[in-house]
């Protein structure tokens, strides 16, 4: 499983990549706060609707023990998604480095 760190990230960001940025928990927690830029979708089904196989993804949820993140990638690779990354530290992480968030309790 390809990963990617926090500064990482960051720098990707702010820099203006080319990729996407998909949080994997519910609605409710996307609405509450996720990371700006974020893409979410119901499900990975609907997600694969709407991302390339081609492009460059990089999967959160709310922090490394979240399982959430970890079955998406699973679910995207299975289905012939190649360029997949993982943000292990994920919103919390995030969080403790005091990063922008984005949601109605930010």
């Amino acid at each position: 499983m390809n990963t990617i760190g926090r500064e990482e990230l960051k720098t990707k960001l702010e820099s203006g990549d080319n990729f996407k940025l998909v949080m994997t928990l519910d609605d409710k927690a996307y609405d509450l706060m996720h990371i700006p830029g974020s893409l979410h979708f119901g499900n990975m089904f609907e997600a694969m609707k709407q991302l390339s196989a081609d492009d460059e993804i990089v999967l959160y949820s709310s922090n490394k023990w979240c399982h959430f993140s970890f079955i998406s990638y699973l679910v995207l690779r299975n289905y012939g998604f190649k360029k997949l990354r993982r943000y292990t530290g994920g919103l919390m992480d995030w969080l403790d480095a005091s990063y922008p968030l984005e949601g109605t309790v930010v």
